[in-house]
């Protein structure tokens, strides 16, 4: 995988120009507008409701129970009694809701706690019998496969290693050129290794069966790894309040072997009901911390990955990414995101393509990693147009870098926040955001600022979505900017524009000059 966050070749833009064929009107893609899925955990039971643009769909209802199935499984070889009771009244409660929503039935799925216990085929019956849903039991390779696809909803194109923790197992599954290969499960959920006398045991433990896991993998070491789970994600969050990282949005946050290690530590040593405050940890997610740590210090250590990427994408994504045609998982997600944003909420739907037009100039060396987050920007640049015009500028920027994108690594959230911050603002300085600023270098700040000045320019020029009002010409070497207007565009060059074209070329330490059609 190279260093994007999604290996989509460039002839995949060039379709229908440089933002491809719109596809989310494709009656394929509209059958997957609306989908619930549930997942019935060894810890936890979750129903997602997707919902908007199919390839990147937003979570249109999301919401977990902590059943623990699974805790007590070691010992009794049954489900948890109690959790087995919560279970099914949130199935119930879920599946009551999927009818109101008008998506049932649901499609749900058991992982390792309902396939091991004695009584889970007793339980999948009641399941059936009391809410109508049929919960499949899949096996811990299924269990690898879906989660390494729901990273593939997100990182079309990976390369890497998944690796999906849940209460009672944790699955490993290798993906290349965007393939789920070799699968494996393992016993290294939390959930079962509660009990050891001491943590040199149970390191002693997970160190065996992980080396087993790694020579049966092929001894892969150096790949990228995803973390797939709640537990993995906890640890995520803990790693950012230890390091007092300012921007708390899981997906895509990246650690190294050296913070893993020292946020092991530090769990180690932290009062565990302080540390859920301080992350806002649920208190039955929070009693496993402790344990997964000690499994993911195993892991890093053994297979030794060149970087380390969390992944709020798993089976529930992995489901919907199951039920996608090849053209639509091939997309990229964030470009048909962002483009279902702008056709929904923009004033002027379709202007995002002319404006990129307009605004390319200014980047003449920009790769294709560089151009998709330029499109992203240019389709979104209305899109907070309902906000209060004093605040617009505010919630641009917290709108893009908080939201439910794929496809975009925490720098490149900022650089589009920022570069629709200057979409509504001249200046970023004494804004509440600086901290979140700091993550892009002095450079890419810069780039951004130009970028969204541009887009600031460009939002004056409306004419028809698909009607160019102009061009702008670029000559780094002389510092000049040229803006060559089209007759039709003449009256809407008045002195606001004048003053965004001004601004436009100080970010740019260049002199500026306007041109008319004669």
């Amino acid at each position: 995988m190279t260093d994007a966050p999604a290996d989509i070749p460039p002839e995949e833009f060039n379709e229908w120009g440089p933002f491809g064929r719109p596809i989310f009107d494709d009656p394929q893609a509209r059958a997957l507008s609306r989908v619930g899925v549930v997942d019935v955990g060894s810890n936890s039971v979750r129903l997602v409701v997707f919902d908007g643009a199919a390839r990147s769909p937003a979570y249109f209802y999301n919401e977990k129970i902590m059943c623990a199935l699974g805790a007590g499984l070691q010992e009794t070889g049954r489900l948890n009694p109690e959790g087995r009771v919560r279970a099914l009244n949130a199935i119930r409660r879920f599946a009551a809701l999927a009818e109101g929503m008008g998506i049932a039935p649901l499609t749900a799925v058991a992982t390792a706690a309902v396939r091991e216990a004695t009584d889970g085929a007793e339980f999948r019956a009641e399941v059936e019998r009391e809410t109508g849903i049929r919960l499949y039991v899949i096996d811990g390779e299924e269990e690898a496969r879906l989660s390494a696809q729901g990273v593939l909803l997100g990182w079309p194109g990976s390369y890497g290693l998944v690796c999906d923790i849940g209460g009672s197992s944790m699955e490993l599954a290798d993906l290349e050129n965007g393939e789920v290969g070799h699968r494996l499960t393992s016993p290294l959920g939390p959930l079962k290794l509660r009990g050891f006398a001491s943590k040199k045991a149970l390191k002693a433990h997970v160190r065996q069966i992980m080396l087993d896991l790694h020579d049966r993998m092929g001894n892969e070491t150096g790949k990228r790894l995803f973390l797939v789970g709640g537990s993995w994600r906890a640890i995520a969050r803990v790693d950012m309040e230890r390091r007092g990282y300012p921007l708390t949005v899981l997906h895509e946050y990246r650690m190294t072997k050296q913070q893993v290690a020292a946020t092991g530590e530090y769990i180690s040593v932290s009062n565990l009901e302080t540390l859920r405050g301080r992350t806002g940890t649920s208190a039955d997610r929070m009693a496993l911390v402790p344990i997964a740590s000690v499994v993911l210090r195993e892991l890093v250590n053994t297979f030794k990955p060149k970087d380390i990427t969390i992944s709020s994408y798993g089976i529930r994504e992995g489901m919907l990414y199951q039920q996608m045609p090849q053209e639509l998982r091939m997309r990229d997600p964030l470009i048909e995101a962002c483009r279902f944003a702008e056709a929904k909420d923009a004033r002027l739907p379709g202007f995002g393509k002319t404006l990129y037009d307009f605004v390319s100039p200014l980047f003449p060396r920009a790769d294709w990693q560089k151009q998709r987050i330029i499109k992203a920007a240019c389709l979104l640049h209305d899109v907070t147009w309902r906000a209060h015009p004093d605040y617009r500028d505010e919630a641009a920027f917290d709108n893009v870098t908080r939201a439910n994108l794929g496809g975009l690594k925490h720098r490149e959230r900022v650089f589009l926040g920022l570069a629709l911050l200057h979409r509504y603002t001249n200046k970023r300085e004494g804004s509440r955001f600086e901290p979140i600023f700091q993550l892009l270098e002095a450079e890419r700040q810069r780039e951004a600022e130009v970028l969204g000045k541009a887009m600031r320019l460009g939002a004056m020029l409306w004419l028809q979505a698909d009607e160019p009002p102009g061009v702008l010409k670029w000559k780094p070497k002389k510092r000049h900017l040229i803006l060559e207007l089209t007759d039709h565009a003449r009256p809407l060059f008045g002195e606001v524009a004048e003053a965004r074209l001004n601004a436009l070329a100080s970010a740019l330490n260049a002199t500026s000059e306007v041109k008319f059609e004669s």
